[in-house]
Formats: structure tokens, sequence, C-alpha cells
């Protein structure tokens, strides 16, 4: 196997969503030739299981500047900058014209299974770091394919690896057996199949996040409609109800994001959901009508339901690089500089401190994770915060360190503190305030099925999930 010089190759770029095609951007602005490498059969793949779900970023938060530099010669422009994409329209309007631009530099339909150095495992040291990378790529064909590389840029996401509705992080027992009725996507119920899924029927919805607020908020429309009588939602929480469930409101910098919480407070407030607090699923059961029944781990059992929606974050899939060395934080498989900054059980806000490439290093020199791969199981990662990462990342592997390590980034409020609240009990926020909370004032319960005076009614005119 002989490998030319580093040099000489490209940047291999896993995954041709918003990080991965902004990474190839800055790569080509960088002077370097970057290689995109995308499962999926067109850009955005991901991004286009969601197309129906509105973003809470608008159009001028999620167009990365230099991407914006590359497509201006074909005549392209940025939509309106203060409305709010689709995912669909977000794939459609800037990701498709992206990989456009970048033509023959991206390759569909081909998926990563591995990465190395060239006649190097993992456990080989000598001369290490003088080998390019090697990939090896498996085609949609049936075709495989081994690509030499001077870095390794992977933008994978974890969108394919959903976690599963166990409170321990593993599958509730029984919840393979119930995949017929369970779904770990935000339901599209404009599409008929899913609507009659739903209508007039009875949903879990597991998970206490953005995903969780517009299956909610959906459901609730649902309920409203002509052919949705009936239609009833059981919001499943790990820990208890307080002032931060629902997101920071009014106080979120990001105005859908805020107005998505309400608009799930109101699905609450409402009627149209039941909010079931302390509830950590252990089993998923049959009944003998085929319905399922949750089981929590103390031993509280729900009323059957016909669905459940299972929205409980998203985990990195490694596997593909178990032969390069990675420094990968133990709790949340981010990278181990950047996981104090965006850790749930510290963090009190939604700010996130500048980073760059030197927090995203790992021990194999030239291997980045980016984009919401770099974010292991945290949640609420932003397409800016992307964009800034790929910037550096491209900057240091072309030896630009001064503008590598320039790094600014300035991410909107939550308006929310989280803290201890990752647990059910609602005194671990309180505790979390405490300790010096800095967004919200402490946490005050809920009041279920009253809206008081002067609340807004919570209808958002946007609202979303998955990176935006």
């Amino acid at each position: 196997m002989n490998a030319p010089a580093l040099t000489a190759l490209p940047v291999v770029v896993v995954g041709a969503g918003p990080a991965g095609l902004a990474a190839a951007a800055h790569l080509v602005d960088q002077g370097l030739e970057p290689l995109v490498l995308e499962t999926g059969a067109a850009a955005g793949a991901a991004v286009r299981e969601w197309s129906h779900v509105k973003l809470f970023s608008t159009w001028g938060e999620v167009v990365d500047p230099t991407a914006e530099k590359l497509l201006a010669p074909t005549g392209w422009t940025r939509p309106d900058p203060a409305t709010y994409p689709s995912g669909g329209d977000w794939a459609a309007q800037y990701l498709e014209p992206l990989a456009g631009v970048l033509g023959a530099r991206v390759r569909f339909g081909a998926t990563v299974t591995g990465v190395s150095r060239a006649g190097r495992d993992r456990i080989v040291d000598a001369d290490r770091e003088s080998q390019p990378f090697v990939v090896h790529v498996e085609y949609a064909d049936g075709r495989e394919e081994r690509v030499f590389a001077r870095a390794v840029i992977d933008a994978s996401g974890t969108w394919t690896t959903p976690s599963p509705a166990g409170a321990s992080g593993l599958p509730a027992l029984g919840e393979k057996a119930a995949a017929d009725r369970v779904t770990y996507r935000v339901p599209d119920l404009k599409d008929p199949a899913a609507r009659a899924r739903h209508a007039g029927r009875r949903t879990a919805v597991i998970g206490s996040g953005a995903s969780a607020f517009t299956a909610l908020a959906c459901l609730a429309d649902l309920a409203k409609a002509e052919d949705g009588t009936g239609t009833k939602a059981v919001w499943v929480l790990r820990r208890g109800i307080s002032g931060s469930t629902f997101g920071g409101g009014s106080a979120d910098e990001l105005p859908a994001r805020g107005a998505l919480g309400l608009a799930a407070k109101a699905a609450v407030d409402d009627g149209h959901a039941d909010a079931v607090t302390g509830f950590r699923t252990d089993t998923i059961e049959r009944d003998d009508s085929g319905r399922l029944v949750l089981v929590a781990e103390d031993g509280r059992r729900l009323e059957p339901v016909d669905e459940v929606i299972v929205l409980t974050g998203f985990r990195p899939d490694l596997s593909f690089l178990s032969e390069v060395r990675l420094d990968l934080d133990e709790r949340l498989q981010a990278p181990v500089e950047l996981a104090p900054l965006i850790d749930p059980n510290q963090h009190s806000c939604g700010t996130v401190y500048p980073h760059g490439h030197r927090e995203l290093s790992h021990p194999e020199q030239g291997v980045y994770l980016v984009g919401m791969k770099s974010y292991g199981r945290a949640p609420t990662f932003l397409a800016m915060t992307g964009y800034e990462q790929v910037r550096s990342v491209a900057a240091a592997i072309a030896g630009d360190l001064e503008s590598a390590d320039r790094v600014e980034l300035t991410l909107p409020e939550t308006g929310v503190c989280g803290g201890a609240g990752l647990f059910d009990a609602p005194e671990a926020d309180q505790d979390a305030q405490d300790a010096g909370g800095c967004c919200a004032p402490a946490p005050a319960l809920v009041r279920i099925g009253t809206v008081p005076a002067g609340e807004p009614d919570g209808q958002s005119q946007a609202g979303g999930c998955c990176g935006s």
C-alpha cells in the first residue's frame, strides 16, 4: 500500500450536512482540496428527514458567510435573513446549491466504514504522524474504496443514532419489540399516513427538549382540527415541572425557541397533553389489544397508548473511528477539552465559551469531530456554533494558527438555567439556582390547566430541533 505525500492529499469531510459543507467551503477558501463523503443521496440527507420542522434560528443565522461567498458567483442570494426556514427549505435552498458549487468534491451514496493511519492501527506509535489517513468507503452500489487523506473532519452528526426510551440509557425492556408503534422523530402531521396514525389516538411523548416541544405543539394542533377529535398526548418527563421546564420564553434571545416552549406549555394548559413527571421508563409492554403500556422504574404504569414518540436526544456513532486515537469525555462522548463548556450537568446557560480547533483536537493529530458530532450527547447545538468550529479547524489544517485561534462566537442566551435539572427532582433545579445559576429566577411550579392572565398564547411561528 503506497500512500502519496500528505500535502498532495485532500481533506476528507464525513457528511454533507450544514457543518460538513461549510467545512468544505472553508477548506476551499484556505486553498485546500476537500472530499466530502455523504451516505445519503443528496445534500442535507438528515435535514431532509425533518423537512417539515421549522428551525428556531433565522436564515441570517444558518448560512455560513464563507459558503455564501462561494455561492455568490452563481447568482445565489440568501433568503430574507429575518425569516425562519423549515428543514426542507434549508436543504433545498442552501445546502443543495452549496453542494452543487462544490461539484465533484462531494460524493453521495458514500458511507465511511473506517478511518485509520495508513499501515498503522491504533496501537502502533512508530512514524505514526507522518502517515496519511486511510478512509474506507462503501458505495451504494456495493463498491469499496480506500481514500487517503491529509486530515479527516467528521461532520456526520448524530441523527442516525437517537437515544432510547429507557431511562438508563439502554432501550426499555420491550422497546425493540414495540418498534411498530415507536418512533424517534417528530411526526409530519401534514402527511396523511402520519396524521392517521395519531388522529383521535393517544400518543406518549418522551423527552423534555425542543423536539418534544415541537411534537406536543403539533399534536395539540391536530387535536383542535376537525379530523383530530379525541387526539391526546401524554408527556412523559423524567423530572418534575418547574418554571424552567418550558424553556426561556420571552427571555430567550432566539424568540422562536422561546415561543416553542410556550406552545408546549399551552398544549398542557389547554388539556391537549397530560404531563407525567418523575417517570423513568423501564419497560414497554403490550396489552391484549396491542396498545402499549409504559412502566416506570418505580413500578408506576401509565394508561395504554396507541403510539410512543421517543425524543430523548441523540448520541454519536464512533464505530468507524475505532482505529484512531480520540480523547473523549467519558460522559458526553465529546472532545475532552470541549466537554466542560457544554456539559448540561454543569452549564447553567445556553451560551458556550468560544471554541475552535484546540478544543476539538485529539491525540490523533488531524482528526476533528465538528458540528452535532462534536457535542456527543450534549443538547442545544446551534448551526452558528458549527460554522465557527469549521472555520477554525480549516485554518488550523492550512497552518494558519493565528486565524485558527481567533475564535469569536456569541450565542443567544436560552433564558433558562439547566444545572442539575437533568435528573428528575425539581429540587435539583433549585440547588442549581442556589449555587449561582445565572439566567432565570428560581423555578416556580407551573399551574397546569389554567393560563395566567397576560400569558402569551404560545403560538409559535417557527420552532424546531436538530441542529438549528
